[in-house]
C-alpha cells in the first residue's frame, strides 16, 4: 500500500496556502493547516475544503510550540507562507513583522532540524528581494538589493533556508516567487483594488476609483500556477533554489484598461491618480527569467495575463452580485 504524504501549509489561509491545500489534496495528501493563535483570519479561502483540513493553531515566536508541531505532526513537506505579504505596508510595525519574518523562519528551520529532520521545507521568498536590480531580467544569481523592510527581511529569511540546506544537510528550498494574483487576492493589494472597483463602478456603487502610479510595471502571474511550482521544487532529487514568473511586465494601467474593457467601461473615465497612493520604489524593473524553472522544473505558467484580468472581474462580479443590496458597499475590505 503506498504511504499517504502528509503536508504542513503555515498560513493555510491565505490566496497561496489556500490554493496550495487545494493541489495537495487533489494529490490525495493529508493536509494540516497552520494558522496563527493572535490574530482573527478569515476562512473563506478554505471554506470549501475546510472538513478535509486538519486546522491547527500556533504562534512564530512560540519555540516550544513549534517544536511540538514538528514533533507530533513529522510532515514530509513544510510549506511556509505565514508571513506578512505587503511589503509596501512594512514600514509599519516593523519589529513585529520582522520579527515573523526572520526569527520565526529561523525557529521554524530549528524546529524541523530538531524535531523532523526529513521534512522537506519551502520558504516563500519574494522578488522584493532584488528591490532596485542590478539586472534586468532577473535570475537566480542577480544579485539581492532590497529597498524596504519587507525585502530586507526576505532576504534575512532566504539566506537562512539556502544555509540550513548547506550546514545540516537539511531539504530546504527558497521559492523566489514574482507577484501573483488570483481571485483570493486580499483586497488591500492594487489588483484587486481595480477588479472591484471595475466591477463597483460598473454596477453604480460608485463613480471614480483612486489608484497612484499608473505607469508602474509588475510581472504578474496567477497564484494557482504558481503553487504548482512549489510543489516541483520539492520533488526534485536535490534542493535548490527558483525564480518564478511569467517574463513579461504589464503596467498597472494595462490592468485597469483590461479589467474595465471587459465590463464595456473605460477606465480613463474613472481612474483618477492620487500621490496619495504613490510608493517611493515604484520605478524598479522586476520582471523574472524563469529559464530554471522551465528547464529543471518542466514548469511554465498557463493561465495569460488577460485571462487572469479577466477572471479576477469576473469573480468580483459575482460576488457583488450575490450580496445583499444594503451590503454593497464601495471599497470592500477583509
Amino acid at each position: 500500500m503506498t504511504q499517504v504524504r502528509k503536508a504542513l501549509i503555515m498560513g493555510v489561509d491565505g490566496q497561496d496556502g489556500s490554493y496550495l491545500a487545494d493541489l495537495l489534496l487533489s494529490k490525495e495528501y493529508e493536509v494540516i493547516g497552520w494558522i496563527p493563535s493572535a490574530i482573527s483570519v478569515s476562512y473563506e479561502n478554505i471554506d470549501h475544503i475546510l472538513d478535509r483540513l486538519t486546522i491547527v493553531e500556533g504562534d512564530f515566536q512560540d519555540q516550544e510550540g513549534l517544536f511540538n508541531l514538528l514533533e507530533f505532526h513529522q510532515p514530509d513537506e513544510l510549506y511556509n507562507f505565514a508571513a506578512p505579504s505587503s511589503p509596501s505596508s512594512s514600514w509599519e510595525d516593523l519589529v513585529y513583522k520582522s520579527d515573523v519574518m526572520v526569527l520565526g523562519v529561523a525557529r521554524l528551520l530549528e524546529a524541523i532540524r530538531l524535531k523532523s529532520p526529513h521534512t522537506k521545507f519551502y520558504q516563500a521568498s519574494s522578488s522584493e528581494l532584488f528591490g532596485e536590480p542590478v539586472e534586468v531580467p532577473q535570475n537566480e544569481n542577480t544579485p539581492f538589493n532590497p529597498r524596504n523592510p519587507y525585502g530586507i527581511a526576505k532576504l534575512y529569511a532566504h539566506w537562512l533556508t539556502v544555509n540550513y540546506r548547506k550546514e545540516y544537510k537539511l531539504f530546504t528550498v527558497s521559492g523566489i516567487l514574482f507577484n501573483h494574483e488570483s481571485p483570493r487576492r486580499g483586497f488591500q493589494y492594487v489588483t484587486r483594488k481595480i477588479s472591484q472597483g471595475a466591477v463597483e463602478i460598473k454596477l453604480g456603487l460608485r463613480d471614480e476609483l483612486l489608484l497612484g502610479n499608473l505607469d508602474a510595471k509588475r510581472d504578474w502571474g496567477y497564484a494557482k500556477d504558481y503553487v504548482e511550482a512549489m510543489w516541483l521544487m520539492l520533488q526534485q532529487n536535490d534542493p535548490d533554489d527558483y525564480v518564478i514568473g511569467t517574463g513579461k511586465t504589464h503596467s498597472v494601467g494595462e490592468f485597469c484598461e483590461t479589467a474595465f474593457n471587459y465590463l464595456g467601461l473605460d477606465y480613463k473615465d474613472h481612474v483618477k491618480v492620487s500621490k496619495e497612493f504613490y510608493r517611493a520604489e515604484e520605478n524598479k524593473q522586476l520582471v523574472a527569467d524563469n529559464t530554471k524553472a522551465r528547464e529543471q522544473l518542466n514548469w511554465e505558467p498557463e493561465v495569460s495575463f488577460l485571462n487572469l484580468v479577466h477572471m479576477m472581474v469576473e469573480n468580483d462580479y459575482k460576488l457583488m452580485q450575490d450580496l445583499p443590496e444594503k451590503s454593497r458597499l464601495p471599497g470592500g475590505g477583509e
